[in-house]
């Protein structure tokens, strides 16, 4: 039975990894050329030509590290700039070993930390080790934190997977009370149908009383105006031959429009329509329409409207004097209201409020008909009803359904972030981000809020980032945007905010459901090559 071997602590488990690796390059029979990782060390023997990685060229080995660019791949220049998309080894010894690119090799920029990237003038020191201790520290903070934000992101998950169990639940329940609330309102519906039937039959018979009433009241209004017509015909034709013409209306005064002492030909053709002269059926169809509102202007029948709270005031022409032109004149036969077309219910005339409902009265209905009105008013007040009642259960389904519908990651672990708010200040601005609704911005002033996106999605399947969208439009420019970087943190907060480019945002939010991800390649990675 083998003895067991002690466990070491990790910090010393790698010491020992490095003294042997150090060890394994002092005695190494190949010399491993600048810029190559150990993992490809056999592949650059000198006792051998060099083939190309990409097997494309066999070179000989003195062209490697040449400063002269022979592979398509830029494999045999490792260690040089002279390949433009060529890579460099850092191997950084006690700290993260990487690879830069060869353009910064003898750059007079210190990019390795062991310093070997500047090998010509060797001004670099080497501070691996600090670095190392450095990254061993804060990947050992980052592993507390992620130790502590699990904790808490399972209980998020598990209060994430509760409220969409809980939302499942009320789903079925709301879908269930909409059959029994769409059931309600077709019972309704056919109520109303039925009950409005037999109320429209009953207002039948009072609609067409109505009717013939309107009708009598229009015939004695137009034969009361053909009379008008007629009389004002009668009185115009001095010469009495049954025609009225231009220089009949030229001796009556009322028609000196620009009241200069004078009736002129184009003033009095203007009422007879730019003739010369009327029959009286011409007359009554083609002048009296446009020469009435005028007569009663002339007659002093015009009365202003009053304000409100204003007393009687006097019968006075438009703007304190008569229409003199022909603008005025239609604006004051508008006012009137005396028009053929007008409507004669004015709402500025009192006089023929009244008489209007002394010749129309309310309708006064039978008993039947009444009972009738008032069910059918009390059936379409319960239809409306219970058509809200199914539009609100509907609004209720489709908010579960959209938030179902919603990507809250792995183990629902970022649900309990929606409905939540977090604010960051700088010294101009309140920022505000809440997951999975929208991103604002308001000035510490006070002033309303400005959009700056309304959640769209996760930018990748990582989700370690939100994109929000469709924000308020920047003046002459594009649609404001917002980005949020998701990292682990033991709460939620918003801890930084910057606009990189015009109209785009960049969010950093902190959040326990983020700490998911292994944080150990800081201390796996010390050196890559162990």
């Amino acid at each position: 039975m083998m003895p067991s071997i002690p466990k070491l602590p990790a910090k010393s488990y790698v010491l020992c990894i490095l003294l042997i690796v150090v060890c394994e390059i002092s005695t190494s029979e190949v010399p491993r050329p600048r810029g190559v990782p150990l993992s490809h060390n056999p592949l650059y023997n000198p006792a051998k030509d060099f083939v190309c990685l990409d097997n494309s060229l066999s070179i000989p080995f003195s062209q490697v590290n040449d400063d002269y660019c022979d592979c398509p791949d830029a494999s045999d220049e490792p260690g040089t700039s002279a390949c433009i998309h060529g890579t460099f080894f850092c191997m950084n010894v006690g700290h993260t070993s990487t690879y830069i690119s060869s353009s910064r090799v003898n750059d007079g920029i210190c990019d390795c930390c062991d310093g070997t990237d500047e090998y010509v003038k060797g001004k670099c020191a080497n501070n691996c080790q600090e670095l190392g201790q450095s990254a061993m520290k804060e990947a050992a903070r980052q592993s507390e934190l992620l130790k502590a934000g699990k904790q808490i992101r399972a209980s998020m998950c598990e209060m994430g997977i509760k409220l969409k169990a809980e939302k499942k639940d009320k789903l079925v329940i709301f879908a269930a009370q909409k059959i029994e609330a769409e059931k309600i309102m077709r019972e309704k519906e056919q109520i109303k149908k039925n009950i409005e039937e037999l109320e429209s039959a009953a207002l039948e018979q009072y609609r067409q009383i109505e009717e013939e009433n309107k009708r009598i009241k229009q015939e004695e209004e137009n034969k009361k105006n053909r009379q008008e017509a007629e009389d004002t015909f009668v009185r115009f034709d001095s010469n009495k031959d049954g025609i009225v013409e231009v220089s009949e209306l030229q001796s009556l005064h009322t028609f000196d429009r620009d009241r200069n002492g004078e009736v002129t030909v184009e003033e009095a053709k203007y009422f007879l329509n730019s003739k010369d002269s009327m029959s009286l059926e011409d007359f009554v169809v083609e002048a009296w329409p446009a020469m009435k509102p005028f007569l009663m202007l002339d007659e002093g029948l015009y009365k202003p409207p009053q304000p409100a709270g204003v007393g009687e005031v006097e019968e006075v022409p438009i703007n304190g004097e008569e229409p003199t032109t022909e603008a005025e004149f239609e604006e004051a036969a508008d006012e009137e209201g005396v028009n053929e077309e007008e409507d004669e219910e004015d709402e500025e005339h009192p006089e023929e409020e009244e008489e209007h409902e002394e010749t129309n009265p309310e309708v006064t209905y039978d008993e039947e008909t009444q009972n009738l009105i008032e069910k059918a008013t009390a059936a379409r007040s319960e239809f409306t009803e219970a058509d809200q009642s199914v539009r609100d259960i509907q609004s209720e389904i489709t908010k579960i359904e959209e938030y179902l519908n919603k990507d809250f990651g792995p183990d629902e672990a970022f649900a309990p972030l929606e409905g939540e708010c977090f604010d960051y200040m700088d010294y101009e601005y309140i920022y505000r981000l809440c997951p999975f609704d929208k991103a604002t911005q308001q000035q510490k002033s006070g002033s309303s809020d400005t959009r700056l996106g309304s959640w769209s999605k996760w930018s990748n399947q990582n989700y370690d980032a939100m994109l929000y969208d469709r924000g308020q439009s920047c003046w002459n420019g594009p649609q404001r945007s917002t980005t949020v970087a998701i990292s682990c943190g033991s709460e939620n907060k918003l801890t930084s905010v910057s606009e990189p480019n015009r109209c785009e945002y960049h969010f950093t939010f902190e959040t326990p459901a983020a700490c998911y991800k292994a944080t150990t390649e800081g201390i796996k990675d010390i050196h890559d090559e162990l």
